[in-house]
């Protein structure tokens, strides 16, 4: 595996192995990589000739200065992953290198950035698509790949790249869980003993209303699932909205939670910020 620090030499690698006529695929990551980033880059790995990961903490994207300075950072760690993995190229650039001058951009991401995460961390979004429409400008991909625990942030890509108009695919590879249901997250090494035992406890809420919403409307089971979780312990739901799975709007409370629907949750677990979703 090739470790490459700056944009120049990234460049050349990708323009190498496109004159080989390789597929490129590319898995954006924040490092402190887990089984779930893991299974991205096995997707990657199958599909293209030649996989990039980068991996870089985003400064932009976090409306939180704590949360920036407390997000886990395990380089050496993630090259040894990387490399067991068969990831060409591992993209680990100072802040320097990404931003040599501030992003001064404002993404018109619409409506699909307004709501949920938009509403709570606000220019969350607007530094997620900074990253990513430069990580896409330097690599150029044929294919990234993004997991589905960030549903929202998905479909916030997508509209990102149709205004760039970037000509990719946008690969979108289901969460994956700890035997206990906990959605993998890098975040979760922060969680003590205690409240990751009662972490699990968000994904059986959701797994719950699964049955609960076929006989109940979509008020009825917002109420059911954040209930159920604030009942937990130290469990704080900060929002449980069911919505409309590719526009993110939220959909009639009236009717019965259905196909192509998708609940999404915020819940803070001790000081923890945690996110989970769940299709209808």
């Amino acid at each position: 595996m090739n470790v490459i620090r700056t944009v120049s030499e990234l460049r050349q690698a990708v323009a190498d192995a496109k004159a080989k006529g390789l597929t490129v695929g590319l898995v954006p990551t924040m490092g402190a990589l887990h089984a779930g980033h893991l299974s991205l880059i096995d997707r990657a790995r199958r599909e293209c000739g030649f996989v990039v990961v980068s991996d870089f903490v985003n400064p932009t994207q976090f409306n939180n200065k704590e949360d920036l300075i407390t997000y886990p950072r395990t380089e050496a760690a993630d090259c040894e992953k990387m490399d067991n993995a068969g990831v060409d190229v591992a993209f680990i650039p100072s802040v320097e290198e990404i931003y040599p001058e501030p992003d001064t951009r404002v993404f018109d991401l619409g409506p699909v950035a307004e709501v949920m995460e938009g509403a709570m961390r606000p220019g969350h979004f607007n530094g997620v698509a900074q990253i990513v429409s430069k990580l896409f400008s330097i690599v150029e991909p044929d294919k990234a790949y993004f997991g589905e625990k960030d549903f929202q942030q998905i479909a916030v890509i997508r509209r990102m790249v149709e205004l760039e108009g970037f000509k990719l695919e946008i690969v979108d590879c289901p969460i994956l869980r700890e035997a206990d249901g906990l959605a993998m997250s890098s975040r979760n090494v922060r969680l003590d003993a205690e409240h990751r035992r009662l972490a699990p406890e968000i994904h059986r809420a959701l797994q719950e209303s699964v049955d609960y919403a076929s006989t109940h409307t979509v008020g009825e089971t917002e109420r059911f699932v954040t209930d159920r979780i604030n009942s937990t312990g130290d469990l704080e739901t900060e929002y449980y909205q069911i919505v409309d799975a590719l526009t993110m709007q939220p959909v009639d409370k009236g009717v019965s939670p259905a196909k192509g629907m998708v609940g999404c949750v915020t819940v803070y677990c001790g000081g923890v910020r945690l996110i989970d979703n769940i299709k209808y």
